[in-house]
């Protein structure tokens, strides 16, 4: 059991979402970030679909009543075992008792949470996810609320070869949408060679862009039609829509292109301010790249015995807090100290 403290600016419950339901008018929801995801429930030596917590911008104080094995993944943040730094990317014991405070997040905009077993909750149309849009799912984290956690399976120490780095300026991949009749020739054009600015009022259902709009073709009123997480569309206004998984099922703006798969853990990772361009990528170009993606999943993360984890998580803390004077981690006997 693990009881919420703090809940955190924007905590939830989440895994991969609600597949195949769309045509009920159910999204898919699910985390922003599914690489990130993945990674922290593999870190915990879980299998890909227990959920997690998703954290946005600013994490949660929680105290495990229970001993347990957790990683944490996405965005780099400042979180504390106890007061004492706690490395990410890898996985780390946490005793019964103890507390961990995950702060701010220094850069990206979501981190994850994975606990050995995943946490336990009720699940609809079978996801556990928290849909905020739909109404499904779990709420919000709320200072009280208990969380109840699945038995862990076989714990071995894992860490991350080379975690992701979530630049304030990225260029994401597309395809070219569906609706090019819709625009002037030179439209397109425009839109890859434009750089944008994501806007605050961006949220898990789509990101607002703000830069130069795009020019639309007054055609009269473009039918509803299916809408996918990653679809760039163009409403009235001209300033294109990103969507993110908690979108609608169905949408009547036209879209210019489409964000690839392999790009989507990228997009989940902007923050209000962030700059973005498009480049465009052919079909077998995006499969490709979809393909590396789930290769190197699994071949990134490296089993290690106790010790080597210890002295890697001093090395990501070094790196990580330039301020700290003194870490400490205890290894059975022997305690291991970084200081500066």
């Amino acid at each position: 059991m693990i009881s919420v403290i703090e809940p955190g600016r924007f905590t939830s419950i989440q895994d991969e979402g609600r597949s195949g339901f769309a045509h009920l008018g159910v999204p898919h929801a699910g985390a922003a970030d599914c690489l990130s995801l993945r990674h922290a429930n593999l870190l915990v030596g879980n299998p890909q679909g227990p959920a997690a917590l998703e954290m946005t911008l600013h994490g949660p104080t929680l105290r495990f009543a229970v001993d347990a094995v957790i990683a944490l993944t996405g965005g780099r943040m400042e979180a504390y075992l106890d007061d004492m730094p706690l490395p990410m990317y890898q996985s780390v014991a946490v005793h019964a008792g103890q507390v961990l405070a995950c702060g701010p997040l220094l850069t990206g905009m979501r981190g994850y949470l994975a606990v050995g077993g995943g946490i336990s909750t009720a699940r609809v149309l079978t996801s556990a996810a928290t849909d905020t849009l739909a109404g499904l799912g779990p709420p919000v984290l709320r200072a009280g609320d208990r969380l109840a956690l699945q038995p862990p399976g076989r714990l071995q120490g894992r860490y991350l070869r080379a975690p992701p780095e979530f630049p304030a300026k990225v260029t994401l991949r597309v395809t070219t949408g569906p609706h090019q009749e819709w625009f002037p020739p030179a439209a397109l054009g425009g839109f890859l060679s434009g750089c944008y600015q994501v806007r605050a009022d961006s949220d898990r259902t789509g990101i607002r862009l703000a830069g130069a709009p795009v020019v639309e073709r007054n055609q009269g009123e473009l039918p509803s039609q299916g809408m996918l997480t990653g679809a760039v569309q163009v409403p009235n206004d001209g300033y294109p829509i990103v969507l993110l998984p908690n979108h609608g099922t169905t949408g009547g703006y036209p879209v210019i292109a489409v964000v690839i798969s392999a790009d989507l853990p990228q997009l989940g990772q902007l923050r209000p301010g962030a700059l973005l361009r498009f480049q465009t990528v052919n079909r077998e170009q995006a499969l490709q790249a979809l393909r590396s993606v789930a290769a190197n999943l699994r071949a990134a993360i490296v089993c290690a015995d106790p010790g080597l984890l210890e002295a890697r998580g001093l090395m990501v803390l070094a790196k990580a807090h330039p301020a700290l004077r003194e870490a400490r981690l205890q290894l059975g006997r022997r305690c291991v100290r970084l200081r500066r």
